[in-house]
């Protein structure tokens, strides 16, 4: 590697090829991704949850969150419903939008997913 130093303003600098400077941005981020790797191996040895981007996707194209994440966790809506003392045909209105629920009935779907409660609420 061909190096020149100079100081400007009383600031050391390093003079690099092109090409130089480029083998080392990508070296950099290379080990930016060997890093978040790493961080991501250790949050899911942790029991991190990873979310599939089919579900995500889903989620974005507007399908209601509380019947993907449902689906997802692989329950009906007769047995969501009954996870929070509820009837199927009441969880319908709510994935649908037709009924709205109060704070408390939200927390207890969130729990019976185990998703946060945020992750299932309506965007409207």
């Amino acid at each position: 590697m061909t190096v020149q130093e100079i100081e400007i303003a009383g600031q050391h600098m390093v003079l690099l090829t092109k090409a130089e400077y480029e083998r080392m941005a990508d070296a950099a981020e290379s080990y930016a991704d060997i890093c978040a790797a790493v961080a991501a191996r250790e949050r899911a040895d942790a029991g991190e949850e990873y979310v599939p981007g089919a579900l995500v996707d889903r989620i974005i194209d507007g399908e209601p969150a509380l019947k993907v994440w449902r689906e997802y966790r692989g329950l009906t809506q007769e047995e969501l419903a009954a996870k929070v003392g509820k009837q199927g045909s009441w969880l319908a209105k709510i994935e649908r939008g037709k009924l709205k629920g109060d704070v408390q009935i939200w927390r207890k779907l969130a729990v019976a997913l185990n998703v946060e409660l945020v992750d299932i609420l309506p965007l409207d």
